[in-house]
């Protein structure tokens, strides 16, 4: 939203500009504050260009991330009836240390997400919320779970599975 923000702010920048241009070419201003406000006109558009087609790109990611989760649930859905039961029994084990852990709602899905690999970045995409936010409530879970990173979150839930020799 913000990136639409400037966009607009900068295609206005560009416009009045150009009229200036056009009225101090009419009221024989100096070449140099011509040129000077020319430049202005020029940088307005390319930055405005620039940040149109990096959000472009940025919401196409989003949107490709997004496809990749609906395609990953999908491929869920053809394991058998026994890896269902498991994860179910494993995915309810994860949700009661969550509660135990006293850990919010938005809480709870940030930390499935963090336990599924997924970066600040993408998670603040797929829950629509800011990167900001979510370190925030990354940083609010490791405190009560008494860990120190998504490493000991992963380790935390993941450990008693491997195997020692």
């Amino acid at each position: 939203m913000k990136d639409k923000i400037v966009v607009v702010i900068l295609l206005i920048i560009m416009v009045l500009n150009f009229f200036d241009v056009l009225t101090d070419i009419s009221l024989g201003a100096p070449t140099w504050h011509i040129i000077e406000e020319i430049i202005i006109v020029l940088i307005s558009g390319v930055v405005a260009i620039f940040l149109i087609f990096d959000s472009r790109k940025l919401n196409s990611n989003i949107e490709h991330l997004k496809e990749k989760l609906a395609h990953s649930d999908d491929k869920l859905k053809g394991i058998t009836d026994e890896m269902v039961a498991a994860r179910s029994q494993y995915s309810q084990v994860i949700h009661e240390q969550f509660e135990q852990w006293s850990l919010t709602k938005s809480e709870q899905e940030v930390s499935m997400l963090l336990l599924k690999g997924l970066s600040f970045k993408e998670i603040s995409a797929v829950r629509e919320t800011k990167e900001k936010t979510v370190r925030q409530q990354a940083s609010t879970i490791y405190a009560k779970a008494g860990l120190e990173g998504r490493h000991d979150l992963a380790a935390w839930f993941l450990e008693d599975f491997i195997a020692t020799s």
